[in-house]
């Protein structure tokens, strides 16, 4: 990509941010393997996280299009037309929506009303976290430069909330995209270690 760092690690040419989203994707798939924190959450996004950084591997290449004769000479890899068919459509968001909303408990909270408040704290972190990455980038502005539609995407993780983080990032600051994805997933995994203390 123009303008982003080219490192050699283990002899191969390869990013800087490539290297280090492979640590943290190992990281994801060792709390949900071995520490068993929210798999169903970490480990498809450790594993695709590994994947789409994956030296060569060449699985979010878009297909390759002759101009002249608009034949198709490579096909594209195949987390290039997941992000096609579904963040670009909207549609992943929704599945995600579904999917959480068949599997959440009410439980706890018809037994306790008094827990909503914690979904009411969650919109509070949505402006606590804009307000934080506007007020880095005026502190760092040689070295973190978040405008509005960034920070509103950083933003949005704060309401612990990870199909609205990925559908508005989508829209408003998509080169975000895989970075706030795998930090309000990953926010929302470590909700069961953040909650007790809070709970008591």
């Amino acid at each position: 990509m123009p303008g982003q760092e080219v490192k050699v690690i283990f002899g191969l040419p390869y990013g800087l941010g490539q290297a280090i989203m492979i640590l943290v994707c190992l990281v994801l798939l060792y709390l949900a393997i071995v520490k068993e924190f929210e798999p169903l959450l970490l480990l498809p996004i450790g594993f695709g996280g590994l994947l789409a950084n994956m030296p060569f591997a060449n699985v979010t290449a878009p297909p390759v299009v002759d101009a002249a004769t608009k034949l198709v000479l490579e096909p594209g890899g195949f987390l290039y037309y997941f992000f096609e068919f579904g963040v670009n459509t909207g549609l992943f968001p929704i599945i995600i929506f579904m999917g959480v909303g068949a599997m959440t408990d009410f439980g706890p909270l018809i037994a306790n009303p008094r827990t909503a408040l914690l979904g009411a704290a969650a919109q509070f972190g949505i402006f606590i976290a804009l307000l934080g990455a506007l007020c880095l980038s005026m502190i760092f502005p040689e070295h973190i430069n978040f405008g509005l539609k960034e920070a509103a995407s950083i933003g949005i993780i704060g309401g612990a909330d990870g199909p609205t983080a990925i559908w508005l990032t989508s829209k408003l600051a998509p080169h975000l995209l895989g970075a706030i994805a795998v930090a309000a997933y990953s926010y929302m995994a470590l909700v069961p270690i953040i909650q007790p203390p809070i709970m008591r």
